[in-house]
Protein backbone atom coordinates (compact mmCIF):
# COMPACT_ATOMS: atom_id res chain seq x y z
CA UNK A 1 0.00 0.00 0.00
CA UNK A 2 1.80 3.06 -0.99
CA UNK A 3 -0.68 5.25 0.73
CA UNK A 4 -3.04 5.17 2.84
CA UNK A 5 -6.43 5.44 1.54
CA UNK A 6 -9.54 7.09 2.56
CA UNK A 7 -12.63 6.34 0.87
CA UNK A 8 -15.48 9.35 1.67
CA UNK A 9 -18.80 8.02 0.86
CA UNK A 10 -21.45 11.17 0.16
CA UNK A 11 -24.57 11.79 -1.78
CA UNK A 12 -27.01 14.82 -1.08
CA UNK A 13 -29.72 12.31 -1.89
CA UNK A 14 -31.60 10.43 0.34
CA UNK A 15 -32.04 7.14 0.11
CA UNK A 16 -29.61 5.75 -2.83
CA UNK A 17 -27.30 3.43 -1.38
CA UNK A 18 -24.74 5.54 0.28
CA UNK A 19 -24.66 3.40 3.57
CA UNK A 20 -24.72 0.01 1.23
CA UNK A 21 -21.27 1.49 -0.68
CA UNK A 22 -20.26 1.59 2.83
CA UNK A 23 -20.71 -1.60 4.23
CA UNK A 24 -19.22 -3.03 1.31
CA UNK A 25 -16.59 -1.02 1.15
CA UNK A 26 -15.28 -1.42 5.19
CA UNK A 27 -16.16 -5.10 4.84
CA UNK A 28 -13.94 -5.61 2.05
CA UNK A 29 -11.08 -3.83 3.35
CA UNK A 30 -11.39 -5.69 6.68
CA UNK A 31 -11.16 -9.01 4.38
CA UNK A 32 -8.28 -7.73 2.08
CA UNK A 33 -5.90 -5.61 4.81
CA UNK A 34 -7.32 -7.50 7.93
CA UNK A 35 -8.02 -4.36 9.59
CA UNK A 36 -10.26 -1.14 8.17
CA UNK A 37 -11.71 2.03 10.10
CA UNK A 38 -14.64 3.36 9.72
CA UNK A 39 -16.36 6.95 10.32
CA UNK A 40 -20.05 7.32 10.53
CA UNK A 41 -21.03 10.86 9.80
CA UNK A 42 -24.77 10.25 9.64
CA UNK A 43 -28.21 10.71 11.27
CA UNK A 44 -30.09 8.55 9.33
CA UNK A 45 -31.04 5.24 11.16
CA UNK A 46 -29.54 2.76 10.69
CA UNK A 47 -26.58 4.11 9.42
CA UNK A 48 -22.74 2.17 9.02
CA UNK A 49 -22.14 1.81 13.27
CA UNK A 50 -25.20 -0.22 13.34
CA UNK A 51 -23.92 -2.83 10.65
CA UNK A 52 -20.37 -2.85 11.40
CA UNK A 53 -19.98 -1.29 15.23
CA UNK A 54 -16.30 -3.32 15.70
CA UNK A 55 -14.54 -1.30 13.31
CA UNK A 56 -16.78 2.28 13.21
CA UNK A 57 -16.71 5.16 15.32
CA UNK A 58 -19.55 8.08 14.96
CA UNK A 59 -17.77 11.31 14.32
CA UNK A 60 -19.60 14.80 13.74
CA UNK A 61 -18.01 18.07 11.91
CA UNK A 62 -20.37 20.56 13.97
CA UNK A 63 -17.85 22.06 16.11
CA UNK A 64 -13.90 22.60 16.40
CA UNK A 65 -12.99 20.02 18.26
CA UNK A 66 -15.49 17.09 16.66
CA UNK A 67 -13.43 18.97 13.15
CA UNK A 68 -9.81 18.18 15.08
CA UNK A 69 -10.44 15.13 16.16
CA UNK A 70 -11.30 13.39 13.03
CA UNK A 71 -8.90 15.18 10.67
CA UNK A 72 -6.37 13.91 13.60
CA UNK A 73 -6.91 10.65 12.47
CA UNK A 74 -7.42 11.18 8.53
CA UNK A 75 -4.09 12.87 7.87
CA UNK A 76 -2.37 10.02 9.80
CA UNK A 77 -0.37 7.70 7.48
CA UNK A 78 -0.89 4.41 9.47
CA UNK A 79 -1.54 1.74 6.69
CA UNK A 80 -4.93 1.61 7.91
CA UNK A 81 -7.49 2.30 5.33
CA UNK A 82 -10.77 4.28 6.00
CA UNK A 83 -13.86 4.48 5.10
CA UNK A 84 -16.07 7.88 6.16
CA UNK A 85 -20.03 7.54 5.43
CA UNK A 86 -20.77 11.00 5.31
CA UNK A 87 -24.72 12.29 5.76
CA UNK A 88 -26.12 14.92 3.40
CA UNK A 89 -26.36 16.88 6.60
CA UNK A 90 -22.92 17.05 6.73
CA UNK A 91 -21.47 17.71 3.49
CA UNK A 92 -21.48 21.73 3.75
CA UNK A 93 -19.33 21.92 7.17
CA UNK A 94 -17.34 18.91 5.80
CA UNK A 95 -15.99 20.44 2.53
CA UNK A 96 -15.52 24.12 4.39
CA UNK A 97 -13.37 22.51 6.46
CA UNK A 98 -11.36 20.46 4.13
CA UNK A 99 -11.00 24.08 2.15
CA UNK A 100 -10.09 25.66 5.43
CA UNK A 101 -7.22 23.10 6.13
CA UNK A 102 -5.99 22.17 3.27
CA UNK A 103 -6.65 18.64 3.68
CA UNK A 104 -6.34 17.45 0.27
CA UNK A 105 -2.76 18.82 0.21
CA UNK A 106 -1.67 17.87 3.73
CA UNK A 107 -3.08 14.42 3.21
CA UNK A 108 -1.27 13.68 -0.04
CA UNK A 109 2.04 15.63 1.66
CA UNK A 110 1.69 13.11 4.20
CA UNK A 111 0.89 9.91 2.33
CA UNK A 112 -2.75 9.54 2.57
CA UNK A 113 -4.76 9.28 -0.34
CA UNK A 114 -8.37 10.46 -0.14
CA UNK A 115 -10.73 9.37 -2.70
CA UNK A 116 -14.66 10.82 -2.92
CA UNK A 117 -17.63 8.23 -3.85
CA UNK A 118 -20.34 10.02 -5.10
CA UNK A 119 -23.41 7.85 -5.28
CA UNK A 120 -25.31 9.62 -7.45
CA UNK A 121 -29.25 10.99 -7.70
CA UNK A 122 -31.24 12.66 -10.60
CA UNK A 123 -32.38 15.23 -8.54
CA UNK A 124 -31.11 18.74 -8.51
CA UNK A 125 -29.05 19.21 -4.90
CA UNK A 126 -27.22 16.18 -6.62
CA UNK A 127 -26.26 18.22 -9.60
CA UNK A 128 -25.28 20.44 -7.83
CA UNK A 129 -23.42 18.80 -5.48
CA UNK A 130 -21.41 17.06 -7.67
CA UNK A 131 -20.44 20.09 -10.14
CA UNK A 132 -18.86 21.68 -6.88
CA UNK A 133 -16.75 18.48 -6.03
CA UNK A 134 -15.70 18.43 -9.66
CA UNK A 135 -13.75 21.95 -9.29
CA UNK A 136 -12.62 21.08 -5.44
CA UNK A 137 -11.39 17.39 -6.29
CA UNK A 138 -8.86 16.39 -8.13
CA UNK A 139 -9.79 14.36 -11.30
CA UNK A 140 -8.40 10.91 -9.70
CA UNK A 141 -9.71 11.45 -6.67
CA UNK A 142 -13.61 11.91 -7.56
CA UNK A 143 -15.26 8.65 -8.56
CA UNK A 144 -19.09 8.25 -9.14
CA UNK A 145 -21.15 5.40 -8.03
CA UNK A 146 -24.44 4.33 -9.92
CA UNK A 147 -26.58 1.86 -7.53
CA UNK A 148 -29.06 0.82 -10.18
CA UNK A 149 -31.23 -0.49 -7.47
CA UNK A 150 -31.82 3.12 -6.68
CA UNK A 151 -31.17 5.15 -9.83
CA UNK A 152 -32.68 3.21 -12.81
CA UNK A 153 -31.51 3.55 -16.39
CA UNK A 154 -28.80 6.49 -17.14
CA UNK A 155 -26.40 8.22 -15.14
CA UNK A 156 -26.58 11.81 -15.57
CA UNK A 157 -24.64 12.56 -18.39
CA UNK A 158 -21.93 14.69 -16.89
CA UNK A 159 -21.54 12.08 -13.78
CA UNK A 160 -20.91 9.67 -16.61
CA UNK A 161 -17.55 9.63 -16.77
CA UNK A 162 -14.64 7.01 -17.16
CA UNK A 163 -14.12 6.75 -13.10
CA UNK A 164 -17.82 4.79 -12.60
CA UNK A 165 -18.52 1.96 -9.96
CA UNK A 166 -21.54 0.21 -11.12
CA UNK A 167 -23.51 -1.87 -8.26
CA UNK A 168 -26.35 -3.79 -10.13
CA UNK A 169 -29.71 -4.22 -9.04
CA UNK A 170 -30.68 -6.64 -6.89
CA UNK A 171 -34.36 -8.28 -6.71
CA UNK A 172 -36.29 -6.76 -3.74
CA UNK A 173 -35.95 -9.86 -1.49
CA UNK A 174 -32.64 -10.09 -1.66
CA UNK A 175 -31.99 -6.32 -1.25
CA UNK A 176 -34.42 -6.32 2.09
CA UNK A 177 -32.23 -9.57 3.35
CA UNK A 178 -28.98 -7.60 2.98
CA UNK A 179 -30.56 -4.64 4.64
CA UNK A 180 -30.91 -6.51 7.97
CA UNK A 181 -28.32 -5.62 10.38
CA UNK A 182 -26.84 -8.66 10.69
CA UNK A 183 -25.99 -9.74 7.44
CA UNK A 184 -22.35 -9.32 6.41
CA UNK A 185 -21.49 -9.81 2.90
CA UNK A 186 -17.94 -11.54 4.00
CA UNK A 187 -19.78 -14.25 6.37
CA UNK A 188 -22.16 -15.08 3.32
CA UNK A 189 -19.17 -15.44 1.14
CA UNK A 190 -17.70 -17.81 3.78
CA UNK A 191 -20.24 -19.70 4.63
CA UNK A 192 -22.84 -20.41 1.42
CA UNK A 193 -21.37 -23.20 -0.46
CA UNK A 194 -23.36 -22.39 -4.13
CA UNK A 195 -21.43 -20.04 -5.71
CA UNK A 196 -24.15 -19.70 -8.46
CA UNK A 197 -26.45 -17.88 -6.43
CA UNK A 198 -27.36 -14.45 -7.60
CA UNK A 199 -26.26 -13.03 -3.99
CA UNK A 200 -22.96 -14.59 -4.26
CA UNK A 201 -22.43 -13.25 -7.39
CA UNK A 202 -23.10 -9.70 -6.57
CA UNK A 203 -21.21 -9.71 -3.32
CA UNK A 204 -17.89 -11.23 -5.17
CA UNK A 205 -18.18 -9.22 -7.94
CA UNK A 206 -18.85 -6.05 -6.07
CA UNK A 207 -15.57 -6.84 -3.88
CA UNK A 208 -13.68 -7.42 -7.23
CA UNK A 209 -14.82 -4.09 -8.42
CA UNK A 210 -13.64 -2.39 -5.13
CA UNK A 211 -10.65 -4.04 -5.15
CA UNK A 212 -9.45 -2.80 -8.48
CA UNK A 213 -10.33 0.55 -7.21
CA UNK A 214 -7.55 1.46 -5.22
CA UNK A 215 -5.60 1.09 -8.81
CA UNK A 216 -7.73 3.21 -10.66
CA UNK A 217 -8.30 6.03 -7.63
CA UNK A 218 -4.82 6.32 -6.04
CA UNK A 219 -2.47 8.75 -7.35
CA UNK A 220 0.71 7.71 -9.08
CA UNK A 221 3.91 8.58 -7.34
CA UNK A 222 5.89 10.81 -9.41
CA UNK A 223 8.96 9.75 -11.03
Amino acid sequence: MLATPIYIIYSPSPQVGKTLASRLMSEFLLLKNGTALSFDINLKEPSLVDYLPNITETADVIDTYGKMQLMDRLILHDRVAKVIDLGFHAFDEFFKMCEEIGFIKEALRRRVAPVILFVAGTDRASSRSYEMLRWRIPPWALITVHNEFMLRGELPEAMDGARVLHFSALPVFLKTYIDRLSFSFTGYLRKEKDTSTELHQWSRRNYIMLRDLELMAMPQPSS
